[in-house]
């Protein structure tokens, strides 16, 4: 069954004293684009963490965001002197305005770039912290596509429920078709005959006949009906589907469109018209929802 791109997924876990907490979220996307935030001591760990997440999510604008937080004792975190003197001297070389008077908060600078170094972990904590972040990920994508599928079934009985109000359009277009010639007969006959009473001319019936053999040809649309149908039959059976197939839903949609503007140009007649109208109304609702399945 289709799933939808947006989605909410978290996970959280406590080892050694050091608890982390990651949240992943999803909205919709034409592609799959990726914005990742780790600790700065664990940004090492993006390149393995965006192949992983890349692994099991197709579509979507996906936030991953990890946070760290010591529940035992602080540890303290190595400061770069050199930097921290750098961004003083720099700041005392600053002239605030008149009347103002300016105070150098160490607490603040030490907060900037480069000023507490993130501790150097030895190559079994490294494997470790991948270890913790790849399990934290998979609970939370768990849960991301658990969400996904939840708001997939919902926008399948909407998409669904569009498709079979097309289909009652159509076949009220495909009763009214047949009668758009005998009318255009009954029409062009009508005007016929008050041409040849107020000019006292005849016109043959084969003459007439050809006139309404032609307008035939050009104003059937029983070719985009079925085709129109087919497509429908195409979508429904796409919405039940476990692949991803977002994509090919909207390329339906927009083919869709495509055959009731042929409809519209083709057919002479209001009602039909009228039909045409709710049709692509429904295939607008239909191309909105669809931008949001995976």
């Amino acid at each position: 069954m289709i799933q939808s791109m947006t989605g909410y997924g978290a996970a959280q876990h406590v080892e050694d004293g050091v608890s982390y907490a990651l949240e992943i979220r999803s909205f919709n996307n034409r592609y799959l684009k990726l914005s990742i935030k780790l600790p700065e001591y664990l940004q090492f760990l993006e390149s393995d963490v965006d192949r992983h997440v890349r692994s099991r999510i197709a579509r979507g604008t996906i936030t991953f965001t990890l946070r760290v937080r010591s529940e035992g004792r602080v540890v303290l975190r190595p400061i770069n002197m050199a930097a921290l003197q750098g961004y003083v001297e720099q700041l005392s070389q600053t002239q605030p305005p008149a009347g103002a008077h300016a105070t150098i908060d160490l607490a603040t600078i030490a907060l900037l770039p480069g000023v507490c170094e993130a501790p150097d972990l030895d190559d079994e904590a490294r494997k470790r912290q991948l270890e913790i972040i790849a399990n934290l990920a998979d609970r939370a994508i768990d849960a991301l596509i658990e969400m996904r599928r939840e708001e997939g079934q919902a926008l399948r009985r909407d998409l669904l429920g569009s498709c079979d109000a097309i289909r009652d359009h159509l076949s009220q277009i495909a009763a009214q078709a047949p009668k758009v010639v005998d009318e255009y007969h009954q029409r062009l006959k009508t005007r016929v005959e008050t041409l040849m009473r107020a000019g006292g001319f005849e016109l043959e019936a084969e003459g007439l006949m050809r006139e309404v053999a032609v307008f035939a040809e050009r104003c059937d649309i029983s070719e985009e009906i079925a085709r129109l149908r087919s497509h429908l039959d195409q979508f429904t059976q796409l919405c039940d589907r476990e692949d991803r197939v977002g994509r090919t839903l909207e390329f339906l949609s927009q083919e869709m469109l495509r055959e009731a503007n042929t409809v519209a140009s083709k057919s002479n007649n209001a009602d039909i018209a009228r039909s045409v109208v709710q049709i692509k109304g429904l295939i607008d609702r239909l191309k909105e929802q669809v931008q949001n399945v995976e």
